[in-house]
């Protein structure tokens, strides 16, 4: 009998997190977590390291009021213990599920330690493309993608030939707004634009599967993945969420995977690949009728993909300048300081404002976050 396979958990108390946990439940004998992180939901973090006996564990957020954790558990805390804990020795593979630009620096701390990546963050791929993908190929680490859309092309091109692919189509729900008049969206709240009716996400996800910011990311993380041109990505309306991606080849042939809309079928796969185990919930029922109805999304509609689209086709920084735009711009709508229109024209005016650099250096594109979120947060106080 194989050894466990020992886990890092980065971002244990989100949803993907809790996602990552029930697969763990299910498959105890082949799965053991060895450390896990949260921001500041220290109690919620400790009841894991409890559950689960975990020896490590990370507070990012020093002001977060730390409860007592058991002897077995060593508690770091600061964003720099992340680096730390996705570097751990014992560990064999880091899921990185922690949400926004912090992801960066430990999935590349991970791949630096030859760890395996199963990465369900959007922005390290996003603002450092290059970096990550080149990181990962010197030290000899895998990234296996994590997120449902992506998983589902990581499955379908396993045994192809990469010059095969002819295109990748990332399904997208259309999030709670897809049929609401145009001259509505100016009245969004803030409780309409976290109800997804698909999806049990974090608000900041959330906020961005209802303007579509969150495919443009995905877009944008694709051809990085799949070593795909911009051209070779597309994107779809499919309510159901029930097809999650669909991988055209060049003799026309078209795979797509198909699961319902839960994280605990991407994270599973992701986790244990290359096996296959029981699954954590129910598969879909092929006796009951299935809507796999599919549209063209409208980018009046969702000015956010537009944007993310631009700027993959720009390149050098600008998916980094998209990506600190919305962060901050999301944050201000959630925080009722902007309306939900204003996201996406934040997002175009810190772009147009922006000088795209070269992705190289992780220096640089460090600093260009930084000028990026400045832009947005001048743009921010002139609209609130």
């Amino acid at each position: 009998m194989s050894q466990p396979k020992k886990l890092v958990l980065l971002g244990a108390t989100g949803s993907i997190g809790d996602s990552t946990l029930k697969v763990i439940r299910k498959h105890p004998d082949k799965i053991q977590l060895v450390g896990i992180s949260a921001h500041q939901q220290a109690e919620k973090l400790l009841g894991i390291a409890e559950e689960f006996k975990v020896p490590h564990a990370c507070l990012t957020s020093e002001k977060s009021p730390k409860p007592s954790f058991p002897g077995y558990t060593k508690l770091q805390t600061g964003e720099n213990s992340l680096e730390e804990l996705a570097s751990l020795q014992d560990a064999d593979i880091i899921v990185v599920a922690v949400v926004g630009a912090v992801g960066l620096m430990p999935t590349l701390a991970a791949l630096k330690a030859g760890k395996d990546v199963v990465l369900a963050n959007k922005e390290s791929l996003v603002m450092g493309g290059e970096i990550v993908t080149k990181t990962a190929e010197k030290y000899g680490a895998k990234i296996i993608p994590a997120d449902s859309e992506h998983n589902a092309v990581f499955q379908c091109i396993q045994g192809q030939p990469e010059k095969s692919v002819e295109s990748i189509i990332l399904t997208a729900s259309g999030g709670p707004f897809r049929d609401l008049p145009l001259n509505q969206l100016d009245k969004v709240t803030i409780e309409q634009a976290l109800r997804h009716p698909n999806w049990s996400m974090g608000k900041k996800i959330t906020v961005d599967s209802a303007t579509m910011a969150n495919k443009g990311l995905e877009l944008i993380e694709a051809r990085w993945l799949f070593h795909v041109d911009p051209k070779q990505l597309e994107v779809v309306i499919h309510p159901t969420s029930i097809v999650h991606a669909i991988v055209r080849f060049i003799d026309g042939c078209c795979l797509a995977e198909m699961t319902p809309p839960s994280m605990t079928f991407a994270m599973q796969n992701a986790i244990l690949f290359p096996e296959r185990h029981e699954g954590v919930e129910p598969s879909l029922d092929f006796s009951q009728p299935l809507d796999l109805s599919f549209s063209q999304p409208s980018l009046e509609r969702y000015p956010c993909l537009r944007l993310a689209q631009k700027s993959m086709e720009t390149g050098n920084s600008a998916p980094l300048v998209f990506n600190a735009a919305n962060e901050i711009a999301v944050d201000a709508f959630l925080r009722n300081r902007i309306g939900f229109l204003d996201i996406p024209r934040i997002i175009e005016n810190t772009l147009n404002e922006s000088e795209f650099i070269s992705t190289e250096s992780i220096e640089a594109l460090l600093s260009s976050d930084a000028e990026s979120r400045r832009i947005a947060a001048t743009q921010i106080d002139l609209l609130a």
